[in-house]
């Protein structure tokens, strides 16, 4: 049988081995969660909220044309659109870690039923980067809990809408739930991000990327965008205009610092019914 104490070692290992197990299996649940699971349903919310609030302007559309046509200085962001609250905030954390602001509830363009949170979200406009194959929903907030989390790009309160004159500044994730700016990275100066609302499609064009700054660097989403950590004129502008702002965390899976991309708008047309419809 042996001496007791190397029974009670044995025992010991055994008991060791099983806890290092379970916990291994943890581990590795825990991760399947944040990285597979909280994409897929991020991503079922986004394509529903996309999919809903295209069938209402498309419905809109054949509404106007009922009666009259809607003419071209119509408000630019038509029914779709929503108000700017007062107040600006710091970029978002948009990887693991969280951010300013707050989201507005209503009747939801979203959600799927995997999430019940998402489907109090309203949808105003989505977002497509052509170059990275993206299209998600833009809801307005910047809190990861209350909108990011569910698919969906935050736009910061205070910041102008789209079309509009001043800084049209969303933050999204770059790692799970959805990861709408996961390659953000690879986005080049010259790459078109169209935003559409209801009526109307706005182009932006990319003319800088910032690759890090500070979480604290709030100038990124003023109205003349700049950081004040990064001052060099390459980065933001410095006269008034139409812009747009895309914030996410770096480096990858941590919320350390903030990738920053500006745009100005180059043009805007009628947005076309989606097919289909």
């Amino acid at each position: 049988m042996g001496p007791r104490w190397l029974w009670g070692l044995r025992r010991g290992l055994i008991l060791f081995g099983e806890l290092a197990v379970t916990l291994g299996l943890v581990v590795v649940l825990l991760a399947t969660y944040e990285l597979w699971w909280t994409n897929r349903s991020a991503d079922a919310n986004a394509a529903q909220a996309v999919a809903t609030l295209e069938r209402q302007w498309d419905a809109q559309a054949r509404a106007d044309a009922s009666t009259a046509s809607p003419s071209p200085g119509a408000s630019p962001g038509g029914s779709g659109s929503v108000a700017p609250t007062a107040g600006t905030s710091a970029p978002a954390g948009s990887g693991s870690g969280g951010g300013a602001g707050g989201a507005s509830g209503g009747d939801s363009g979203g959600g799927t039923g995997v999430d019940s949170m998402a489907r109090d979200l309203t949808a105003f406009a989505v977002i497509r980067i052509p170059t990275l194959g993206v299209v998600f929903p833009v809801a307005e907030g910047v809190d990861k809990y209350a909108v990011l989390n569910h698919g969906y790009i935050g736009h910061y309160p205070g910041t102008a809408m789209p079309g509009r004159p001043g800084n049209f500044a969303v933050a999204g994730h770059r790692n799970t739930h959805g990861e709408p700016f996961r390659h953000l990275d690879r986005l080049g100066v010259g790459d078109a991000v169209v935003v559409e609302v209801s009526g109307w499609d706005y182009v932006y064009r990319i003319d800088s990327i910032l690759p890090q700054t500070e979480p604290a660097d709030g100038a990124v989403i003023l109205p003349e965008p700049y950081s004040e950590f990064h001052p060099e004129a390459r980065y933001g502008y410095r006269t008034p205009g139409s812009y747009i702002t895309l914030t996410t965390c770096t480096p990858e899976f941590t919320s350390l610092y903030r990738m920053v991309a500006w745009g100005r708008l180059v043009g805007r047309q009628p947005r076309p019914a989606t097919v289909g419809a």
